[in-house]
């Protein structure tokens, strides 16, 4: 790695990061001016905590004096005088975060290209949109404030992910919707051995998988695949993560049952997934991140 150069550069929403839903309910879209002087208001009010709060902790935790690898900035539809707040909210809870960029309601994700963003979290579903029609990795953030047992600060960053549409493509996905469950599982046996084409959050497990073998970081990172594939569709799943030459801590095959119970124990500090059901499930019990990406989230066609 080139001396200087990030690991990882997470951009994150002020809506995602602190708790604003008790100021987003003021805001109007055609008028924000409310919204705007209620921020105004508060600016030497820190926010609390929102979903993403303890990831972005975390993931900068990862920095030392040796290693500088990972970097989070802000990208906010905000206006800059809010920017005031969000600043000195990230101050307050000793968040290191140095760069951002507020739009005052313009389109943000335009600026992930020049941020050399790997990730980008928002509450905004159609910014989250906006960025993976533009080729980069980014989830809805379920905008849950973190209670404090989210908030724990056990030396460890855990992050856990859905398989098809979310690491992988979603080309399994489509075959599973269009054929039986019998005929899935003989497609999935038969390739095996053929990996699976990349998903819109490889990129983003690439990069964890690189803190993880680099110098010692002050905090461990655990990953983990949290599936509804179950045997024998198990090993293609694994032999792909062999084949791109990553791994994974944990894996979860669940066969269809229900994600969150299994969540709530691995607690992670953000699980990825592409169904929306399981997110709102999962949101229940652990931050999630909503993945706009494949079969799953496309309109459905109604055959004549």
């Amino acid at each position: 790695m080139i001396p200087g150069e990030k690991v990882m550069t997470v951009a994150v929403s002020a809506r995602a990061l602190f708790d604003f839903e008790e100021e987003n309910r003021a805001f109007l879209e055609e008028d924000p001016a409310e919204y705007c002087a209620l921020q105004g208001k508060r600016l030497d009010l820190p926010a609390r905590p929102g979903a993403a709060f303890s990831l972005v902790r975390k993931l900068l935790a990862l920095n030392c004096r040796d290693a500088d690898n990972v970097e989070v900035a802000i990208l906010s539809r905000n206006d800059p005088v809010t920017g005031l707040r969000v600043f000195a909210s990230a101050q307050h809870h000793g968040l290191a975060i140095g760069r951002a960029i507020f739009t005052s309601g313009a389109a943000p994700h335009r600026y992930l290209g020049p941020l050399g963003a790997n990730l980008f979290l928002s509450a905004n579903a159609i910014d989250v949109r906006a960025a993976m029609a533009a080729g980069f990795a980014a989830a809805r953030i379920y905008p849950e404030p973190s209670p404090a047992g989210r908030l724990r600060d056990d030396g460890e960053l855990r992050i856990a992910f859905d398989g098809d549409s979310v690491l992988f493509s979603d080309e399994a996905e489509r075959i599973f919707r269009l054929m039986r469950l019998e005929q899935f599982i003989d497609h999935e046996m038969r390739n095996a051995r053929t990996p699976l084409p990349p998903g819109p959050l490889k990129p983003f497990l690439d990069a964890l998988c690189r803190l993880q073998s680099g110098r010692k970081a002050p905090i461990a990172v655990r990953t983990a695949l949290v599936t509804a594939r179950s045997a024998p569709a198990h090993e293609r799943a694994i032999r792909t993560l062999m084949a791109w030459g990553v791994t994974v801590d944990e894996a979860m095959f669940l066969g269809g049952r229900p994600k969150a119970p299994f969540l709530a124990e691995f607690e992670p500090d953000i699980f990825f997934d592409d169904h929306i059901s399981n997110c709102e499930s999962a949101s229940r019990h652990v931050a999630t991140g909503h993945v706009p990406y494949g079969i799953n989230n496309e309109p459905e066609i109604v055959l004549q």
